[in-house]
């Protein structure tokens, strides 16, 4: 790759090494925005070195912007870009705040997290290796036992780590873990009935018809049973900027479930929303989950933008509730409920949607929280009309969410809550 030779008082504000050799930043600055996970190969990186050279200006902000337009594709993807930019291009010390970064944080839970994620796994990308050996506090001949029995293991305290503060490697393994969770569901019981001769139900019509093939005589008795099948799984996923890192993963689990194939669920509809409702049921139809999340990502145009569950839940009722409803469909509604539109009108198409399916499951990744109340305006529309109400922020509450399925009286947190809002 031929270095572009700018003036370096041209760039004086960013504080870039003057050594002249800005292309061989920018391609450093590429690869870690990859290892951040954003997806950037050679073709990017000589895209951005191109723009550089032609855009030839002199403030920051046009500097981000450009680089920004060139590495960033999703708008999921604008926190960690901007996260690594900083890092990397203006603070001259970021090793030393990355390190502090890889820390143990012990003062709590900042405000915002998603900022505090993203950063997480910018430093991670740049630091790339550049960890110092961790110290010896013991001489070499002492020997520390430790009891393995009292320890907790990487994948049980992955499967209660909350997804908005994985890191990038963390987030690779969950997906992993992911694919491998299944979601059953017991049949439904149908008004046909088929031949069977594992039951003491009689079918008189068919023993008729064999006894006046014989003259008349009554020789056996043949019986019957009721038919089965398997329901349809509707899934309603918010992909406002509160849900992003949570749909995310959500959607990468039922990918798996839409997938696999002779363990339950006749069909699978997704749908997202934000600001409007979204069909993505046939991108979920791709054996590949990053091109499936993909295609439904380019296709969901409001991803990370606003809220607007009232409008998106009339939207599903009036155009799709007769479509995919029918025959006892199981309905998932995975959203944080933060809805600052028309309650009432909430209120209304949460009632006419649970009236339409079999059963109605709300996933809100706010209630890991364990001073969780139900004190927001869509969260007190919603509950009353939801037949369970669970947590949706780990692997293991995803988990839960299959064993909640097979218990058809299971309601999550639904009654307790219920009480505190009648209070």
């Amino acid at each position: 790759m031929k270095p572009l030779a700018p003036t370096m008082a041209t760039y004086a504000p960013l504080d870039i090494p003057e050594d002249g050799k800005l292309a061989h930043n920018i391609a450093h600055f590429a690869r870690a925005l990859r290892k951040a996970g954003l997806p950037i190969g050679p073709g990017r990186t000589l895209d951005a070195v191109t723009a550089v050279a032609a855009a030839r200006f002199d403030r920051r902000e046009d500097f981000y912007f450009t680089l920004q337009a060139v590495f960033v594709s999703r708008p999921e993807e604008r926190s960690t870009f901007a996260q690594v930019f900083r890092l990397f291009w203006r603070d001259p010390r970021y090793l030393d705040h990355m390190m502090s970064l890889m820390l143990p944080q012990v003062h709590g839970v900042q405000e915002d997290r998603i900022a505090q994620a993203a950063e997480k796994r910018a430093a991670e990308a740049l630091l790339d290796g550049q960890l110092p050996p961790a110290p010896r506090d013991t001489p070499e001949g002492d020997q520390i036992e430790i009891d393995a029995s009292a320890t907790m293991s990487a994948e049980e305290r992955l499967k209660t780590l909350d997804f908005e503060q994985m890191s990038t490697a963390e987030i690779a393994a969950a997906k992993r873990m992911l694919a491998r969770l299944s979601l059953p569901v017991p049949p439904l019981k149908t008004r046909r009935s088929a031949p069977s001769t594992l039951t003491a139900r009689i079918d008189a019509r068919r023993t008729l018809r064999d006894a006046m093939r014989h003259g008349g005589e009554l020789t056996s008795l043949k019986h019957k049973a009721p038919v089965t099948r398997w329901p349809n799984l509707v899934v309603l996923c918010d992909i406002s900027g509160s849900m992003a890192d949570y749909s995310r993963m959500v959607l990468h689990f039922v990918h798996a479930v839409a997938n696999r194939k002779g363990q339950g669920w006749a069909r699978v509809h997704a749908f997202t929303f934000g600001t409007r409702l979204t069909n993505i049921s046939r991108h979920l139809c791709a054996r590949d989950v990053d091109a499936a999340l993909k295609a439904a990502g380019a296709q969901a145009q409001d991803w990370s933008g606003g809220t607007r569950i009232g409008q998106s839940l009339h939207a599903f009722n009036r155009d799709w509730s007769r479509r995919v409803l029918g025959q006892g469909a199981v309905v998932l509604l995975i959203t944080d409920g933060l809805d600052r539109d028309d309650a009432p009108l909430l209120a209304r198409e949460a009632e006419r949607l649970h009236l339409s399916c079999r059963r109605l499951i709300w996933l809100n990744p706010l209630l890991r929280w364990t001073g969780f109340a139900p004190r927001a305006a869509g969260v007190k529309a919603i509950l009353p009309h939801v037949d369970s109400f669970r947590a949706a922020h780990s692997i293991a509450s995803l988990e839960a969410l299959g064993q909640a399925l097979s218990r058809p009286g299971d309601t999550g947190e639904r009654d307790r809550l219920m009480a505190l809002l009648r209070l």
